[in-house]
């Protein structure tokens, strides 16, 4: 039987490290058409919790807290001090808000070796794994119970906090939603062709096959590639198809890397087989994110595969540069098993903790309280009042600056499904966020995946797809080679 690892059997006894997701800042040049703030139909039991908080803030004096933070904040030091002043206005705390511009892992590991004291940390969830067996993190389980707003499922859905409970107990807040990595589409190109939206392997195949065929873009016959990756990143929506998760899997008590496994063959013959044929973009081992992204906006390929928030990215480029474009980006549910399943890799949860020996973790646990009510998600998204968006006659606008840094201050998606953003929604985003929600897999890693599992997976799946290695010889290889080095279990 297959079981998720616990991730604190992955770090027990290893060295902690952090891995900072990095937020989403490019190609959001304009918006959606700035109008009056949209009537959010809000739950009324969360209305009265965040009135009765911001009363309380607003009745307190003489707060200040020490923030260390990746990610909340200004883009440059001067906006970090603004920043500050809008988190006083607003709540009535003074903020000192430390904002490493490089290296924050580092900065975080050094401070807390150092004793250095913060009343908030921002980290992910990998990080949390390897403080929580040290004792360094104040337990947050009855703080959250009890709060009207944190516990509310229309904040935080109870299926999240399950990405964050540690048999029982809790130590993390979430700083925002987390989504997932799937497969995007051209949707126009699949009207233009009168194509269903793909959900097995065969569908994607035959997709693909119809978009180098019969160039719904205009490239010239047989020069419209089907997909663009980058090396192996992300390949888990195909491997969906044979019911393979990423990250470690428990197996009897053994660990196992799934993607090294013989049922991990049958995708990386399909993958090879793509190459083989033209439909894969020829510099999928050599190509960054990046490239893949372009290959995708600029009409080249009709699939991509990587996260959420870019269906809407995508989408809002091409009707910022064109807004009578016919482009339409959507992220599907997709591929499935023989049982009808599917799995996508979702995001590591980006999270607030308190650290043990914080000055003041009271007003730590309401400032996190605050972060998720509507002022305080339109401080983490929009930004600065008057600095990155305004208000007039309750209509809201972007800046220019504003639109430069692309909503995103810190919580540029948030958990509250109160929130209504007021410039608008990124079109598409919605939707492939629901796909995420009900498909995406928080797979376990631990600290040795990223600088020695996945490094042998992807050497050995990109030299199957060049056509190097059999898929079999593949994945004997990448058993060889994780057993010697104590990745995996025997």
């Amino acid at each position: 039987m297959f079981t998720p690892l616990t991730r604190r059997t992955l770090v027990s006894g290893a060295a902690a490290g952090v891995g900072v997701a990095a937020g989403l800042h490019l190609l959001v040049g304009a918006q959606a058409t700035p109008g009056a703030s949209p009537a959010a139909e809000m739950d009324p039991d969360f209305l009265t919790a965040q009135e009765e908080l911001i009363a309380t803030l607003q009745g307190q004096s003489g707060k200040k807290l020490r923030v260390l933070s990746a990610v909340a904040g200004g883009k440059t030091p001067e906006e970090d001090a603004l920043f500050a002043e809008e988190i006083k206005r607003l709540t009535g705390i003074e903020v000192e808000l430390v904002h490493p511009t490089a290296d924050y892992d580092e900065k975080l590991l050094a401070d807390l070796a150092a004793g250095v004291e913060y009343d908030l940390i921002y980290t992910n969830k990998d990080t949390v794994d390897t403080f929580v067996d040290e004792g360094i993190l104040t337990d947050l389980t009855e703080r959250i119970a009890n709060s009207a707003i944190l516990s509310n499922p229309t904040v935080i859905p109870d299926a999240e906090w399950e990405l964050v409970n540690y048999d029982g107990t809790y130590y993390t807040v979430f700083n925002k939603f987390e989504g997932a990595r799937m497969l995007t589409v051209r949707q126009d190109w699949l009207d233009q062709l009168g194509l269903d939206v793909p959900v097995t392997l065969e569908d994607v195949y035959n997709t693909m096959v119809a978009f180098r065929d019969q160039d719904p873009a205009g490239n010239g016959e047989g020069t419209t590639l089907g997909l663009a990756l980058a090396g192996t990143y992300d390949i888990q929506p195909f491997l969906s198809s044979e019911g393979v998760l990423p990250g470690y899997v428990d197996v009897d008590g053994k660990r196992t890397v799934p993607w090294a496994s013989e049922a991990a063959i049958p995708v990386y013959e399909w993958l090879s087989n793509l190459y083989a044929e033209g439909l894969l973009d020829a510099n999928f081992a050599t190509a960054t994110t990046a490239d893949a992204r372009n290959l995708f906006l600029t009409d080249k390929v009709g699939f991509v595969s990587y996260w959420d928030t870019w269906v809407g990215l995508f989408n809002n480029s091409r009707l910022a540069a064109d807004p009578s474009t016919t482009f339409e980006a959507v992220g599907i549910a997709a591929t499935s098993n023989a049982d009808g399943e599917i799995v996508i890799a979702r995001g590591q949860p980006s999270v607030w903790v308190i650290p043990t020996n914080a000055p003041d973790p009271d007003t730590a646990f309401q400032f996190l309280e605050w972060w998720h009510t509507i002022p305080g998600i339109t401080l983490g998204s929009l930004g600065i009042l008057d600095n990155d968006y305004t208000v007039t006659d309750g209509v809201y606008a972007l800046t220019d600056l504003g639109a430069e840094h692309g909503m995103d201050h810190g919580q540029p998606t948030p958990q509250n499904t109160n929130w209504v953003n007021p410039i608008g929604e990124l079109p598409g985003l919605a939707a492939a966020q629901e796909i995420s929600r009900e498909y995406g897999y928080l797979a376990v890693n631990g600290p040795r995946w990223s600088p020695e599992v996945q490094p042998i997976l992807v050497k050995f799946i990109i030299q199957t797809i060049l056509g190097d290695l059999t898929a079999e010889e593949a994945v004997a290889a990448m058993q060889d080679e994780l057993l010697a080095n104590e990745l995996i279990d025997e």
